[in-house]
């Protein structure tokens, strides 16, 4: 198996193919994983991981200063790079993975769709219980494609005055049309909650038709992303408007202990690894990074050089009893 992954690595090499590079790589470290080789496995993780662009950082379209608000003259969003981490990296279930991937793979055709008449998918939506990895997935698919990662910064998009909060959507909407980047909503239901609220006096209609038309006329060069946690309360004039609605659950007890064994590289068995996983079944990805984190200090702490069970053990009793939503 390891031959053919070596064989598609030198492949994707001479072929300049980014994306088939970190496949076959990926494979080969997930071999190199159930093989126990764990430190192996680690390191090249942690080399794979600090070269992730799909594109050299100089080769990124220039972006310009995000808008400010007029009244507090701060900046309406922070523009970053996506991370480390591509979709690849990241744990999901196969069909939100290759939902996401078709969205990275489709930019390069851009062109194609635009000649056809096919409309571009600019706008997508994602809901979900909090601290399942939407900001990841925005995250990650800035860095798979090269782009900025443009975070709407909230409070100060709503702002005190009258009209403002609007007027800064629209802001925002400009900047988003003037170089390709990944463009995060979060909170999203903050800015579109349902028009009916006995307790609006006619600001909130205003913002939420402010941003149904914002949404309906972007078509690029960015991808605006829409994150919430709450989406019962989005009006529903908006759900139509996106051109992807994912739905960003929780992990399953798999998933829990893919990610368990990614973050510690444990030298424990896989009993005692699957029991942790189960322990921590029906929490978000926050709550597995949490108490692999924990577990890592408690051996810190304890003067160990490795996670040993006894750490995970606490670490994942201490997690799983604390509230998550």
């Amino acid at each position: 198996m390891a031959g053919r992954h070596l064989k598609e690595l030198v492949t994707a090499y001479h072929a300049r193919d980014d994306l088939a590079f970190r496949r076959a790589a990926l494979a080969i470290i997930d071999e190199e994983e159930a093989k126990r080789h764990t430190t192996l496995a680690r390191d090249l993780r942690s080399l794979l991981a600090a070269g992730a662009r799909s594109f050299p950082v100089d080769a990124r379209p220039p972006l310009p200063e995000p808008p400010r608000d007029r009244e507090s003259n701060a900046p309406l969003a922070d523009v970053t790079t996506g991370g480390p981490a591509v979709l690849e990296d990241l744990v999901f279930d196969d069909q939100l993975a290759a939902r996401l991937q078709g969205l990275a793979d489709e930019v390069a055709h851009w062109p194609a769709l635009d000649a056809a008449g096919v409309p571009r998918r600019t706008r997508v939506l994602l809901y979900g219980p909090p601290g399942c990895g939407k900001t990841s997935l925005a995250g990650a698919l800035a860095n798979q494609l090269g782009w900025p990662l443009v975070t709407t910064r909230v409070d100060t998009l709503m702002s005190s005055y009258l009209g403002e909060t609007a007027s800064n959507l629209r802001n925002l909407f400009d900047f988003a049309a003037s170089a390709p980047a990944i463009v995060l909503l979060d909170e999203f239901d903050s800015i579109g909650k349902l028009r009916d609220d006995p307790t609006d006096h006619g600001e909130l209609r205003r913002i939420v038709n402010s941003v149904l038309q914002l949404i309906d006329r972007h078509r690029g060069p960015s991808i605006v992303i829409a994150a919430t946690n709450n989406p019962s309360v989005l009006d529903t004039a908006l759900w139509r408007r996106f051109d992807e609605v994912i739905n960003v659950p929780l992990p399953s007890t798999r998933q829990v202990r893919l990610l368990l064994g990614r973050l510690l590289m444990l030298h424990v068995s896989d009993q005692k690894l699957t029991a942790a996983a189960k322990q921590l079944s029906g929490l978000p990805f926050a709550a597995v990074e949490h108490a692999a984190n924990a577990a890592k200090r408690r051996a810190i702490l304890h003067g160990r050089r490795g996670v040993e069970p006894e750490d995970l053990l606490v670490a994942t009793q201490e997690t799983s009893t604390r509230p998550w939503s």
